[in-house]
């Protein structure tokens, strides 16, 4: 009995240590594949629970690509006579839905003919979708620019059937033309109950009950300009998370537009200020890498970090409005005129 004792504990020690040595990957190339090509500007991916492609984009575009067979399904959504600009998309495991961004904000679900239904509508002069996801199977969230002295946010609780809007008594005050940015469809990320919306004005607004309840945090990512600001934000886990951001109109700047946090999102801290890159689009974390392994995109070219976002590499010029991972080497990226598939290697 002894022994057998013995050879347990050898095991489970065994076990443990090989655990702790796991390898982490480090990243240094990338290789670019196009999928798709066409005149439009695509900024809203999804990734589907079968891994399936989802896309929505300006015309009307949408449409699914099935990479076990290397097949494109397109279609153009049509509202009127009004040229619908996708930039936010969403799933459940049954249907998905894309959200245009001016007014009138249209958001369509997949409809049990296999056309897109459209099941929610809002009219208003500062109307401005912005992003969209989900929380589980029944219910999601989408935000916008601020109207009448608070943010936009929309809620389904039974699988994007109805969507109904938050008074502005249910969220912290906006600061005077305060929105996010329709730049990759990554302003939020939800994970569990929680939830963190990223806005142009450098705050962080924070429910960690679906959206029942909110508070706004400060970050040091303020912006000097209307085009300054958190453009995206990723959590590894619910306590390890990453924003970035910048200006678009002056691309190279690289302070104040990158930080993390460690503790949930209750504080954050500039990194590699005054270093590469400069403004950025979106970021995500690479999966399986225990935070450790980020890239960043946008139309100035790609950048990777090894380090939790604390130094950060170029790797390419290939211009991307927005990436989405499938595993822990290989994403699909999207931007004007295309959608390509990424690999990443050592």
């Amino acid at each position: 009995m002894r022994l057998i004792t013995s050879l347990l504990l050898f095991i489970f020690m065994t076990s443990c240590n090989q655990e702790v040595k796991k390898t982490l990957k480090t990243y240094t190339s990338v290789s670019v594949q196009d999928i798709y090509n066409d005149s439009i500007s695509v900024r809203a991916i999804e990734l589907m629970g079968d891994g399936t492609l989802a896309f929505a984009a300006n015309n009307g575009a949408y449409g699914l690509y099935f990479p076990k067979k290397q097949q494109w399904a397109t279609g153009t959504q049509i509202y009127d006579t009004i040229p619908l600009h996708f930039r936010a998309v969403a799933h459940t495991t049954n249907d998905f839905f894309m959200l245009s961004i001016e007014s009138p904000a249209l958001l369509y679900k997949t409809g049990d003919d296999g056309s897109m239904k459209l099941v929610y509508k809002e009219e208003g002069e500062d109307v401005f979708y912005d992003a969209m996801t989900f929380w589980n199977d029944k219910e999601g969230i989408a935000v916008g620019d601020s109207v009448n002295g608070c943010l936009s946010i929309i809620i389904t609780r039974d699988g994007g059937e109805t969507w109904n809007k938050l008074s502005c008594e249910q969220l912290p005050r906006a600061i005077e033309g305060e929105g996010a940015f329709a730049a990759s469809n990554t302003n939020i990320k939800v994970l569990g109950d929680k939830a963190w919306i990223a806005t142009n004005n450098g705050i962080i607004y924070f429910t960690a009950n679906k959206g029942v309840s909110w508070v706004a945090i400060d970050t040091p990512m303020k912006n000097s300009e209307v085009t300054q600001g958190i453009y995206s934000i990723d959590f590894y886990d619910e306590f390890n998370g990453f924003a970035i951001g910048g200006d678009y109109t002056k691309p190279d700047i690289n302070t104040n537009n990158k930080m993390k946090t460690s503790d949930g999102g209750t504080t954050w801290q500039l990194v590699a200020n005054g270093e590469e890159p400069g403004y950025k689009s979106c970021v995500q974390y690479i999966p399986n890498q225990d935070a450790k392994s980020l890239v960043a995109v946008s139309f100035k070219g790609i950048a990777i970090s090894n380090d939790g976002g604390l130094t950060w590499t170029p790797i390419s010029d290939e211009a991307f409005y927005t990436i989405r991972f499938v595993n822990d080497s290989t994403a699909y990226a999207a931007g004007k005129g295309r959608i390509s598939k990424l690999v990443f290697t050592e």
